[in-house]
């Protein structure tokens, strides 16, 4: 593994250990020798966890479109900023760049990105794997809605569990190392095509 791409929230939330994580997460990946692929913002806990990783002397990559850039919330000093069209184009960026995907606490913006994630690897789309930093149960909630989705037959329990929860991002990368993707869900995208 050699790049984690973090979703997080733009803005801090009101519990400071959204924050004191994010920090934490940055500094970690740092220090393992990872890249740290993220949203290229300078808000939030986005900006707290690529100051952080810059630091510790990681490299980080951002990926941001260009209205956003345009309205002063990139991150200026980053070890590269990727500038891109689209929304959709920024996900995929973000996701060919990234060997696995981490949440940190967020907003819609971040589960979206997560959800995508998680989809594309049920499908066998990519065998990377996904992974919730559940500060303060702040995934408790999702946790239980993925797992009605199996209770109610919507998702095989095998989908449901290959997502990863952890309370610290410490946790939840050294899953990371040890993480093998379940057959996809079809059969038909052998686990290493690439998108």
């Amino acid at each position: 593994m050699n790049s984690i791409c973090v979703y997080c929230g733009s803005a801090l939330g009101v519990d400071p250990a959204f924050q004191d994580e994010a920090i934490i997460a940055g500094n970690l990946i740092a220090k393992q020798g990872l890249t740290l692929v993220y949203g290229g913002g300078k808000v939030g806990l986005m900006g707290a966890v690529a100051d952080a990783a810059l630091a510790a002397g990681g490299k980080v990559v951002g990926v941001m479109p260009a209205d956003l850039v345009n309205q002063e919330i990139g991150h200026k000093g980053l070890t590269e900023l990727k500038i891109v069209n689209s929304m959709h184009e920024r996900k995929w960026a973000m996701a060919e760049l990234s060997d696995g995907f981490l949440c940190l606490p967020g907003g819609p913006g971040t589960f979206e990105e997560i959800f995508e994630q998680w989809t594309w690897a049920l499908l066998g789309f990519h065998a990377k794997p996904c992974g919730f930093v559940n500060v303060g149960g702040y995934y408790d909630p999702l946790r239980s809605t993925v797992q009605q989705m199996a209770d109610k037959g919507f998702l095989a329990q095998k989908y449901v569990d290959m997502l990863i929860y952890a309370d610290t991002t410490a946790a939840a990368l050294q899953a990371f190392g040890s993480y093998v993707a379940p057959a996809p869900k079809w059969g038909v995208a052998p686990v290493e095509q690439r998108y």
